[in-house]
């Protein structure tokens, strides 16, 4: 069974203290929700496996998508210190989304959500859910089941992403293989960054390039690119395919 949601009720009036630019910094639960559409997403720690490999970077992935669909803000809520939260924020390069410290768990426990993990040694965390927050009122909240261990089947950044829009259009997933000091991949990467299309640089280094382009790509030559897993081509293809894109 799930914990009870504070849906339809106003969230907790805290004041946070966060490091930002290694600055201290503070803001208060009206300044961050008051008058806003807000996406928030708590989980048990930073640097923990199922929050570093997934929660955190899909909604950090998402998070444009939100706000082309009405949130000005993702924010991550943790009960870790501001410092631990700062560096993971670093570490995960987790530029779209506001990495939030609820250091004494004053937030969490208010929202019926802090839960005693000392058997691992964590002392008081943070259950693991994900809310839509509209002018301070929570609207949904996705929360894990009490099961044993974590839990992670509801509370991710698609679900959220389905019930702020059920049509919203994911962005794709674009990856290129190159090699270093190659003019054609240089071109491809002019191009996509123009479109502003986010996409991975996968560089292949030349003891392994051969093999690896025949694997993936069935293909000699760099660039290579891939969207949605589905193999798109050479340089020339991408130049095709960012056409199309615009339209």
């Amino acid at each position: 069974m799930p914990k009870p949601t504070r849906e339809g009720q106003s969230v907790p009036q805290v004041k946070f203290r966060y490091r930002a630019n290694n600055e201290w910094k503070e803001i208060t639960s009206e300044a961050l929700f008051k008058g806003r559409t807000v996406a928030v997403f708590s989980l048990p720690g930073a640097f923990t496996p199922t929050c570093s490999s997934t929660h955190l970077p899909r909604f950090n992935e998402l998070a444009p998508t939100f706000k082309q669909n009405g949130v000005d803000q993702v924010v991550c809520i943790a009960v870790n210190d501001p410092f631990v939260m700062e560096e993971w924020a670093k570490s995960q390069e987790s530029d779209n989304v506001f990495m939030l410290p609820d250091g004494n768990g004053a937030f969490t426990e208010q929202m019926g959500m802090l839960v005693d993990k000392s058997d691992l040694n964590f002392g008081k965390r943070s259950w693991r859910y994900s809310m839509l927050v509209r002018d301070g009122i929570v609207e949904k909240m996705f929360v894990e089941p009490e099961e044993p261990g974590d839990p992670f089947k509801v509370s991710d950044a698609d679900t959220l992403l389905r019930y702020v829009n059920k049509d919203a259009r994911e962005p794709d997933q674009v990856a290129l293989l190159t090699r270093e000091g190659c003019a054609f991949c240089a071109k491809a990467k002019k191009l996509l960054d123009e479109a502003g299309v986010t996409y991975a640089d996968v560089p292949l280094p030349h003891s392994i390039r051969t093999r690896a382009l025949g694997a993936i790509a069935k293909a000699g030559t760099v660039p290579q690119m891939f969207v949605n897993g589905e193999l798109i081509g050479g340089s020339d293809a991408v130049e095709d395919w960012v056409k199309q894109r615009q339209g």
